[in-house]
């Protein structure tokens, strides 16, 4: 699958050991704003780089367009790609408001061509794994779901519309996407109503930092989900100090983001942001090694009629009636290899991606919900979520 990358930033690292070691794919150009990022790439993969997503979509050696880029250009870039005859594999969020994600729809379906929308951490095989065993009813339904995560997200260095909440800045589409793609997943993707708070308690990061949220199903399963990007307790505790890229995390990295942006100013955060990223002055060659545990997204655990679920860094926790026992799961051969997975199954295969734009929207629709929630002090009721596919 030849692969054209719109944005060379903070996803586009995350993913590019993905591209690099799973050989389905072939990353065959690029488009970002940022000469250095473009000059990287030219170095690294002998590829075109262009300075606009248009000239991109243009390029007749792409099959698919991975669209990273900031949220507010989600929907115009989507829709060029279409416009072109691409295939799209979009990150979270789909787009920021649920118009936008209506007309990528619509795009996609003018086009004939797929749209999936990832990574989210419902991707995850443990996750994954544990979805299958609620599917075959063998623990009975699902009843209740709790997760929870705690993080340093908000003081990671970030660009000023990050933290503006009208252009898709904060936790609730950015983290709340990961969080909410789960426990749909899980639960079978029809919620019917949210109510929620949120937390907005620093006014140098002047958007939500946290959330709470229940979340009810049309089953009548509810879940209740909190997040936290304060940078103080840590939830990798809770997964035996695995970090959530599947990293062992050590000691002196407690603290580690608020040191980093102490005495930084709202310029040199984005030019340190810009640094640290693809192509930038701090930027070092991703590691290829194995990945030693899976990706994950906190605390979860999943409570059905005979027996209560865990997903861990390493496998799936099953607490039954009578017994505790663990079912390991193996280790793909590259993090986040899920992804890839389905995309080939819908490119090569034309097979409906479980998570379309349909299925995007909807989970978009559930973090619009929270933030109208917290606004109103009402339950939010939702009316465009889509079920599962299995």
């Amino acid at each position: 699958m030849r692969v054209g990358v719109a944005g060379l930033g903070r996803a586009f690292t995350i993913m590019l050991p993905t591209f690099l070691g799973d050989p389905r794919v072939q990353l065959v150009a690029a488009a970002d704003p940022l000469a250095a990022a473009r000059d990287q790439f030219t170095r690294d993969f002998g590829a075109p780089a262009y300075a606009d997503v248009e000239r991109l979509c243009e390029d007749a050696a792409t099959d698919i367009i991975y669209i990273a880029t900031p949220h507010e250009f989600h929907a115009v870039h989507t829709e060029l790609a279409f416009v072109h005859g691409k295939h799209v594999l979009l990150e979270k969020p789909m787009a920021i408001t649920l118009d936008e994600c209506t007309a990528m729809i619509d795009a996609s379906r003018r086009s004939g061509r797929h749209l999936l929308v990832g990574h989210s951490h419902s991707f995850n095989r443990p996750i994954a794994r544990i979805r299958e065993m609620c599917e075959s009813g063998e623990f009975g339904d699902v009843r209740m779901m709790t997760a929870l995560n705690f993080t340093d997200f908000l003081y990671r260095p970030r660009r000023p519309e990050e933290l503006a909440t009208t252009e898709g800045g904060g936790v609730i589409l950015s983290q709340g996407a990961h969080q909410i793609d789960i426990v749909r997943l899980v639960g079978g993707g029809l919620l019917t109503n949210v109510r929620a708070a949120v937390g907005a308690w620093d006014r140098e990061r002047p958007t939500e930092g946290a959330y709470c949220a229940l979340l009810s199903f049309e089953s009548g399963a509810f879940a209740s989900t909190t997040y936290s990007g304060f940078a103080h307790y840590d939830s990798d505790e809770l997964m035996d100090g695995i970090g959530e890229l599947g990293q062992a995390r050590l000691p002196d990295d407690y603290g580690s983001a608020r040191r980093r942006l102490a005495g930084v100013d709202e310029g040199q955060e984005a030019s340190l942001k810009a640094a640290r990223n693809y192509g930038g002055a701090h930027w070092a060659p991703v590691s290829m090694t194995p990945p030693q545990a899976f990706n994950h997204f906190g605390f979860l655990v999943v409570s059905c009629d005979r027996a209560d679920l865990r997903p861990t860094a390493r496998g799936v926790a099953i607490y039954c009636d009578r017994e505790r026992r663990f079912e390991p799961l193996r280790l793909p051969h590259v993090a986040r290899a899920e992804v890839i997975d389905e995309l080939w199954r819908a490119v090569v295969d034309d097979e409906p991606p479980v998570h379309d734009g349909a299925w995007a929207r909807a989970t978009l629709e559930a973090c619009l919900a929270i933030l109208a929630s917290a606004r109103e002090r009402r339950d939010v009721p939702l009316r465009l979520q889509v079920g599962t596919r299995r």
